[in-house]
């Protein structure tokens, strides 16, 4: 799965740390998903989406 995580945090100035706080998440948890080595749940697909104030998920992940 391809994401755009990366190119969300990099328009908010966001670290991983920063948005796995916000996802509630840990910080390798973001690095798999980036790396897409992790398919997320929808819940974490929609923590990720919400906490990179994306519209919909299908903004961050390309399924």
């Amino acid at each position: 799965m391809k994401t755009l995580i990366k190119e969300f945090r990099a328009k908010h100035k966001m670290t991983q740390e920063d948005l796995a706080r916000k996802a509630g998440v840990r910080r390798e948890t973001i690095i798999f998903l980036e790396q897409g080595k992790y398919n997320p749940s929808l819940k974490l697909a929609h923590d990720v989406a919400k906490a990179l104030k994306a519209k919909k998920i299908e903004d961050v992940f390309v399924f």
